[in-house]
């Protein structure tokens, strides 16, 4: 199976099943002599793992990452980093219903027309099981960048139909602070009360909801992208569209650009303090496919959870049809889980660009 390699210099390969032994991440490329927190790494992990709230799936596992090689004391050797992330709590007895059946919106079907084979034991490679390897590899970005000074934060803006406001992001300390707060993962308090108790009743009435996540990337410098079709945004766009359950990507303005006049929506530059700036950021910090200096800004949206408790009709393996219940342990809504993802393939891909951007300089 081919797709399961990230990046250029910044480059993840992630590996494992839902149900198998362990899911884990080689990471290639990483600079040497950056210092290398594991309790940061593990409290990313902790952001993403099963069974954190009544909102989430309640699959038990501790998601502790055990790093094999490319560390050595406390610092990367610029060799490659192994970490491998044990599977604890499997139930594969929850899936033996739907051996030969395929569930609706998940990827049953299409991995067995195209390989003649699945691991319906959750899903197995298609599973979300794999982006604790993505979240493990991006905790190591997110430290090569921080020694750069840039910043990275999501939140939950939006479930549903609700929508939080938009937020002051000057001080991202405080956002995460808020964030925090709450399981829904929303940085505005009074969204975020809203939003768990409605994820909570879609939950008991046996359904699943969709949602979004809001990004800022934080003192980027100028010039990371590249020409056509390695445009930043464009690689942004790629890496959200990767994480399962993601239907959609916009940065800057979005799709709200589109229904604004040029006079309205350009970045009129101005000079501050000898910084070369924009007076609004509808661009999103990136113009012509590369960096401009302002905060990177995204949103990427969510599908609800294909698997819900009720019955519904689909297929099985010789076509006829047949009907299918949900069962086992689910997210009823993966945003809480997912923001932390979303930044970690945030932070890989800006963590490969600028590399990127390094070499082109020091060439120079």
């Amino acid at each position: 199976m081919a797709g399961n390699t990230f990046g250029d210099i910044f480059k993840i390969s992630t590996f494992g099943e839902s149900h198998g032994a362990a899911i884990g991440v080689i990471l290639d490329g990483c600079p040497a002599l950056i210092d290398i927190d594991e309790e940061f790494i593990q409290s990313e992990l902790d952001k993403r793992r099963p069974g954190q709230s009544k909102i989430t799936t309640q699959r038990k596992e501790s998601d502790t990452a055990q790093i094999l090689s490319g560390v050595f004391e406390g610092k990367s050797t610029g060799t490659p980093i192994a970490i491998v992330i044990p599977n604890e709590d499997q139930r594969s007895k929850d899936y033996s219903h739907i051996q030969d059946k395929f569930r609706p919106s998940h990827a049953d079907y299409t991995y067995q027309v195209k390989y003649g084979i699945r691991d319906y034991r959750g899903g197995g490679r298609s599973s979300a099981r794999e982006t604790a390897a993505r979240v493990a590899a991006g905790a190591i970005a997110k430290l090569f960048l921080k020694q750069r000074g840039i910043e990275i934060f999501a939140h939950v803006s939006g479930v549903g139909k609700l929508e939080a406001p938009n937020l002051d992001s000057s001080n991202l300390q405080d956002l995460l602070t808020r964030r925090e707060s709450n399981i829904v993962r929303c940085a505005d308090p009074a969204s975020a009360a809203e939003m768990t108790e409605y994820i909570d009743q879609i939950r008991k009435n046996g359904n699943t909801v969709g949602g979004r996540i809001s990004t800022v990337i934080r003192n980027v410098p100028v010039g990371l992208g590249e020409p056509v079709f390695d445009k930043l945004h464009a690689d942004l766009a790629k890496a959200m569209m990767s994480i399962n359950a993601v239907h959609g990507f916009e940065y800057g303005s979005g799709f709200e650009g589109s229904q604004m006049l040029g006079s309205e929506h350009n970045d009129i530059f101005v000079n501050q303090d000898s910084n070369i700036r924009t007076l609004t950021n509808f661009s999103g910090g990136i113009q012509g496919g590369i960096s401009n200096g302002m905060d990177i800004t995204f949103k990427t949206a969510f599908k609800p959870v294909a698997t819900i408790m009720k019955d519904q009709a689909t297929i099985n393996e010789q076509g006829d049809d047949t009907t299918i219940s949900g069962k086992g342990r689910h997210d009823p809504c993966v945003v809480p889980r997912a923001v932390i993802i979303v930044e970690a393939m945030a932070a890989l891909v800006i963590a490969d660009h600028l590399l990127k951007y390094e070499a082109y300089h020091n060439a120079k």
